[in-house]
């Protein structure tokens, strides 16, 4: 056991060695035992900055080990994230989450009126014109039909005014024509049938042709059915008139008298 000795002897209860022959764990590595030959690497998701260690330390959330004997964990970066401990990698944001520091633990929801389209996203992007996105949702939608939204980032659209129709979401309500109706949420303006109506007020008229034409085929109609009832009176009448020039059992099969009279035969 000293330095200098010519020989060893045998140490009492088998175990014969200089403590100070011992070498340290490295960092990254570790040895819960005693009386090993070598030393064990931390496992992945753990990590021991240390010499001489005999247990390894978890990752923290928003950092990572990806492989075995780690000597220190890594932050996520930026866009990814890892909520638990022990972490081998990171997991990327959702679509509608970003992340816009390292060491995440955690991805943020976009807020209102701004989205973020893609996975692993460091930030998220202003909704354009003709778009919206409320708190609740995922990603910008277009404006439903009748609706405008003029401003970039907005959480909800402007319903399109009265007297006005929106024709693109996107573009200024356009003013109504005077000839034409355009209630509110038009996506464009409403006639009246150039040649039959014309518009006055808040409905359409019958023009006076129209009513002019309308008028000559009521006429028309009630002369036609007048005719026909007329005709069939004058039938009705001309067949009575026929039926009293006719004998009493007169008919197919009556030989000049009655039906019941017996046949008077001449020579008998």
């Amino acid at each position: 056991p000293n330095l200098g000795a010519l020989s060893c002897s045998c140490c009492v209860g088998g175990a014969c060695g200089d403590p100070g022959a011992c070498s340290p764990c490295a960092p990254g590595q570790h040895q819960p035992q005693r009386g090993q030959l070598s030393c064990l690497p931390c496992p992945r998701g753990s990590y021991t900055s240390f010499p001489r260690s005999s247990v390894c330390l978890p990752c923290p959330p928003g950092h990572f080990a990806n492989e075995s004997g780690a000597a220190a964990c890594r932050a996520c970066e930026q866009g990814y994230f890892s909520s638990k401990q022990n972490a081998a990698f990171c997991l990327p944001c959702q679509p509608g989450s970003f992340c816009n520091t390292s060491g995440c633990s955690g991805c943020q929801p976009c807020p209102g009126g701004q989205e973020a389209p893609r996975e692993a996203a460091e930030t998220c992007e202003t909704c354009p014109a003709g778009t919206f996105k409320g708190a609740s949702d995922n990603r910008c939608k277009a404006c439903r039909t009748g609706e405008y939204q003029l401003q970039r980032g907005k959480e909800s659209c402007e319903l399109c005014p009265e007297n006005h129709y929106c024709p693109s979401p996107d573009v200024k309500p356009v003013k109504c024509p005077p000839d034409a109706f355009c209630p509110r949420g038009s996506v464009e303006p409403t006639y009246c049938m150039e040649l039959f109506l014309y518009k006055a007020g808040d409905s359409c008229q019958l023009t006076p042709a129209t009513v002019i034409v309308l008028a000559t085929f009521s006429a028309g109609g009630i002369l036609v059915v007048f005719l026909i009832i007329l005709r069939r009176r004058w039938e009705h009448g001309r067949s009575s008139l026929k039926s009293p020039l006719l004998p009493r059992g007169s008919g197919p099969g009556s030989y000049g008298g009655t039906e019941h009279t017996e046949p008077v035969y001449a020579g008998w």
